[in-house]
């Protein structure tokens, strides 16, 4: 069933959803806003992926200490993933009780929202703090790609992963641009902070600005690209943001004082503070 919702606003875009009699959708910890009466609301440790498991497991003859352990591991594993990648430890199920609801949910910095629809044959991965809602019959996981490199590359190297059959809902900072890469030669170069999220098929990685010669701390010194950039290849949808939380950051310092910088920028930084 396609969760019925609609985006709206404009600089900061929020997300109404309109539940049908026991449906379900659940959100990170945070990242709600408001709810009509006959919606219930459920905090829990770890993400869906652990929940469609364990009631698959008590169905097949899981049930009793055995479940109940295997339960306990599942939800610890998934917890486990998502503190080693910094995520929130929490999501929120909220179910429409006793006819139709409304739920309304957005993310945390100005920008847009997008509704992406899972078909169960391509899953999608974002970056970290992307993911706003979506409806039980998704599966959120973390994923860590781009290998050694990946270290270095940022926002990058720890990805949500979201898999199975329905909708689920992304933010990001500033405007989206949907493009493919297989329009551009198969391959683009973006900065590691622009991504948002791609589809399964397109192939992520992360690589230096040229080598550490003078024209790569050239780069990493002037530029204000740091040393690495994110790669994509393949075939398949690809959403970019305009704004990176990195630069807001930097603007809202310097607008409060507090980024006194010489030419050269962040690594000559004046201040002391």
């Amino acid at each position: 069933m396609t969760l019925q919702q609609e985006i709206v606003g404009n600089a900061m875009q929020m997300a109404v959803v309109n539940l049908n009699p026991g449906q379900t959708v659940y959100c990170e910890a945070g990242k709600f806003l408001f709810k009509t009466t006959n919606v219930t609301m459920e905090t829990r440790l770890g993400g869906s992926s652990s929940g469609g498991q364990q009631q698959g497991a008590g169905g097949a003859g899981g049930s009793g200490m055995g479940g109940m352990l295997r339960q306990a591991m599942g939800t610890a594993m998934q917890v486990g993933q998502r503190a080693l990648a910094g995520e929130s430890l929490a999501f929120q199920y909220f179910t429409s009780q006793g006819g139709e609801g409304t739920v309304g949910f957005a993310g945390v910095l100005p920008g847009e929202m997008r509704a992406l629809e899972l078909d169960g044959t391509r899953a999608w991965f974002a970056e970290k703090d992307a993911f706003v809602a979506a409806e039980s019959s998704v599966q959120f996981g973390i994923a860590f790609q781009g290998g050694r490199t990946g270290m270095s590359g940022g926002e990058g190297f720890v990805l949500e992963k979201f898999t199975g059959h329905g909708t689920v809902i992304i933010a990001g900072a500033g405007n989206f641009i949907d493009l493919n890469p297989a329009d551009f030669g198969g391959r683009i170069e973006v900065d590691t902070g622009c991504l948002v999220a791609f589809e399964e098929g397109v192939q992520y990685g992360v690589q230096r600005i040229g080598g550490l010669n003078r024209q790569g701390l050239m780069n990493a010194v002037f530029g204000g690209e740091g040393l690495s950039l994110a790669t994509l290849e393949g075939n398949g949808r690809v959403i970019l943001q305009s704004l990176t939380i990195e630069s807001l950051a930097k603007a809202l310092k310097k607008a409060q004082g507090g980024d006194k910088q010489g030419p050269t920028g962040g690594m000559f930084s004046t201040h002391a503070g």
